[in-house]
């Protein structure tokens, strides 16, 4: 019989061996070039099981200096690789075949999921499918980015060319490991450009795995690397680096503007997946059930870890009492623990610092003045950083909890009397990520619709997303699009060519 390890009693309710086998591999790797390398300092770092705080893994801390060098590989793959000048029907086939592996390794991938990131098994499971829809999406677009020919005079033929940026920066957040670092390296890729990611250091094992399995599915050397670390340092370097083309960034909004100020430097390419603080209204006429069950999800779906999540309900008041009942129920129906038992619904938030933060927005709120209809304290496990799922009601717009983002499982119910009051207390706030209208009425539906500042708008549904939808935010949640045809275009060139005849 094995023996067992630490990692093994971190990695409590782990029972897939390709995963456990990953976490015991050697410390220390990042991929630059093709090769799996240690970081020029030898520095490590440990990775944490959120449900037990303790630690499952070990892995490079990568700074400057390993950035430079990932920079230095993405560019010699990209002047002098074949990748760029690949028929775009090979980056097709290559691109399907990193899918393939994704679903056919979908059991490990749900797992390491789950045990950096806290995420139940279903829901990490439905993650990783996710991750794999973006790149079959994508590899569709390698054969599909089109110039165009312009009119012009008989002496003169004029046509355009889109062409790769370059080499691309790329900087993940935690509470997707699999999906978002998808969204960044599919259209990237598609495109013929180079990477070079650093994932957040919360959640870095997915991402390695992934750059595992895209150097199996045939992306040459260089084209894909991956350096761990921290952001104050390795994303800082990212930002920063004078030979990055451009850089995409999902996170704070915070994070963000730094990104912004640090890429003045070659003026590189920015685009940027923000904060928001998204607005569900929810209208007398509604489907309640419906609109109770959707809501649940938007708000207590990956512990309230979510950009777009719907942390602002707006209630119309003659069934305000009946929707905050509704939700409060659902809530307290919410199973909390392990993500490996089968019977979890909710696992815990990412880190210490996370868990501190939201307890102290729930006490914040209680001295607001808002009512905890349920939930608004810690979890009761012994460890692990788990919170309840919260339904706050008597809550103003104006309240600190209604204007910041938590980023964890605390729904704000605040009370509207008509159509106009619900567009203007739903607009006022600086993000604009995201909302959602509930109601019967089909021209009201499409005029709130309109009238929101969001650039995602879901009409009697929440969280619904699609690779060929261009995703973004509106105000300070963001800049560009990614997927759909807007998201490929944010990576790539357009060139004028004038052909005297």
């Amino acid at each position: 019989m094995a023996a067992v390890t630490s990692i093994d009693v971190a990695a409590e309710g782990a029972k897939n061996r390709d995963a456990l086998d990953f976490l015991k591999r050697p410390a220390g790797r990042l991929l630059i070039g093709g090769k799996w390398v240690p970081a020029k300092s030898e520095k490590t770092f440990e990775v944490e099981n959120p449900a037990n705080e303790l630690a499952i893994a070990t892995v490079a801390e990568g700074d400057k200096e390993d950035v430079d060098e990932a920079v230095k590989a993405a560019r010699k793959a990209f002047e002098e690789g074949a990748w760029p000048r690949m028929s775009p029907h090979d980056r097709t086939r290559r691109l399907l075949k990193l899918a393939d592996l994704i679903e056919q390794h979908v059991d490990e991938l749900t797992e390491l999921v789950a045990l950096e990131g806290g995420k139940p098994l279903a829901e990490g499971r439905g993650e990783v499918l996710t991750s794999a829809a973006r790149f079959v999406y994508c590899a569709g677009w390698a054969s599909k980015i089109y110039g165009e020919t312009n009119p012009s005079g008989p002496e003169m033929f004029n046509y355009t060319l889109r062409e790769p940026v370059g080499v691309c920066g790329q900087i993940t957040p935690w509470n997707a490991p699999a999906a978002v670092v998808a969204m960044k390296w599919a259209p990237a890729l598609a495109c013929g450009n180079t990477v070079v990611l650093k994932p957040a250091e919360q959640t870095p094992l997915t991402a390695l795995r992934l750059g595992e399995l895209a150097l199996e599915a045939g992306i040459p050397e260089g084209v894909i690397n991956i350096v761990t670390g921290f952001g104050e340092t390795a994303g800082a370097a990212v930002a920063q680096h004078p030979d990055i083309d451009k850089v995409a960034f999902t996170g704070s909004t915070v994070v963000g503007k730094e990104i912004i100020k640090a890429s003045a430097g070659n003026l590189k390419r920015v685009t940027l997946e923000l904060g928001g603080k998204s607005p569900n209204i929810i209208f007398a006429d509604a489907d309640m059930e419906e609109a109770v069950r959707s809501s649940s999800w938007g708000i207590f779906g990956n512990q309230g870890q979510a950009c777009c999540a719907a942390s602002r309900m707006f209630v119309q008041e003659k069934v305000y009492e009946r929707f905050a009942e509704g939700l409060a129920k659902s809530a307290g129906q919410i199973r909390l623990g392990n993500p490996f038992d089968p019977a979890t619904t909710m696992g815990p938030l990412i880190s210490r610092e996370q868990h501190e933060r939201v307890l102290g927005y729930l006490s914040l709120g209680k001295r607001e003045g808002a009512e905890a209809r349920i939930g608004g304290e810690r979890g009761p496990q012994p460890c692990g950083y788990y919170v309840q799922p919260t339904v706050f009601t008597r809550v103003r717009n104006e309240m600190t909890i209604a204007r910041d983002e938590i980023f964890g499982p605390v729904a704000s119910l605040i009370p509207f009397k008509d159509e106009r009051d619900a567009v203007l207390q739903g607009n006022d706030t600086t993000y604009g990520l995201a909302a959602a209208v509930w109601t019967r009425d089909v021209s009201r539906a499409h005029t709130v619709a309109r009238r929101l500042k969001a650039g995602t708008v879901w009409i009697n549904c929440y969280m619904v997303l699609d690779p060929m939808s261009p995703f973004g935010g509106y105000k300070q949640s963001g800049l560009g699009r990614e997927m759909g045809k807007e998201g490929m275009e944010h990576y790539t060139e357009l060139k004028s060519v004038f052909v005297k005849l």
